[in-house]
């Protein structure tokens, strides 16, 4: 049996691979990222089970439980194309949790504060891309089909992850995206685009972000973009209660990944608790 050793051309011909199924890009950057950190470590030893587990025992120092799980998968599936099926792991198990942590739920009002934040930092361009994010619910890597064309046609077609789905444009959105373009002379493509015309990077819409916080006095740790996502899910679910439909507007293939999106806060956990009605010391009449 031939040792098995990780390599650089290991890796190159996954990372190939990965680029024939047409991962996103940032999809490919994060397995290579993963797997190259596993290349380190493994340092020319041969990859076997009692090494994957000891390389796991070793994430768990420095790692949380989901990044760990993520970087594991990423072996996994590495593994099982080069036909290492008897080194695969099995991940953390995770007990799922039914509220968010109130330290990265974005609240609507905080959200306004960045919007008017933008606003008073006159950058227009942020102002309205925010607005265009939160009330679509699209992924920040998906502002490139908000183009001039998409606004005339009253909608969207979003390609991502070899789906196509649609989003529509409200009212007072496509008054905004229009008036946008009239001043800034976009006539077509992308709207949403750097002085080059190539769309906006995410690292650059995140770090604009976090410049809001202090004027918008909002923590940092509630600022990026997914968060606007994230609160288009609750709101859209609040008023609907339909998740399959929200399933359809994400652009998500299972319901359960939805469900993770439409958590309360753990402080609206609390007030459930206390309507519940369940304990009656230090009160009159018990």
């Amino acid at each position: 049996m031939n040792k098995r050793e990780i390599n650089q051309k290991l890796i190159v011909n996954y990372k190939n691979h990965l680029i024939d199924e047409e991962k996103s890009l940032a999809t490919i950057t994060k397995y290579i990222r993963d797997i190259e950190k596993f290349y380190q470590y493994a340092d020319k030893k041969e990859v076997t089970k009692e090494l994957v587990k000891l390389y796991k025992e070793e994430l768990m120092k420095s790692y949380k439980p989901t990044s760990i799980n993520s970087m594991l998968a990423a072996l996994n599936q590495f593994f099982e194309y080069n036909g290492w099926l008897e080194c695969k792991i099995k991940e953390l198990k995770i007990q799922k949790r039914v509220f968010l942590e109130e330290s990265k739920e974005l609240s609507k009002d905080e959200y306004k504060r960045l919007v008017n934040a933008a606003r008073k930092q006159k950058n227009e361009r942020l102002y309205v891309l925010l607005q265009a994010i939160c009330s679509t619910g699209i992924r920040v890597s998906e502002h490139r089909y908000i183009t001039v064309q998409a606004l005339k046609d009253g909608y969207a077609q979003i390609y991502n992850k070899g789906k196509v789905r649609g989003i529509f444009f409200s009212d007072d959105l496509k008054r905004i995206l229009l008036k946008y373009c009239h001043k800034n002379k976009i006539e077509n493509g992308a709207i949403f685009v750097t002085r080059s015309g190539r769309p906006l990077d995410r690292s650059n819409i995140w770090k604009a972000m976090k410049d809001l916080c202090d004027d918008a006095k909002v923590e940092r740790s509630k600022v990026y973009p997914h968060n606007l996502r994230h609160l288009f899910a609750v709101t859209y679910y609040n008023l609907k209660k339909d998740i399959a439909r929200l399933a359809d507007l994400l652009g998500h293939s299972s319901m359960d990944t939805t469900r993770i999106y439409t958590m309360s806060s753990g402080r609206e956990f609390k007030r459930y608790f206390d309507q519940m009605d369940l304990v009656f010391s230090n009160r009159k009449n018990n």
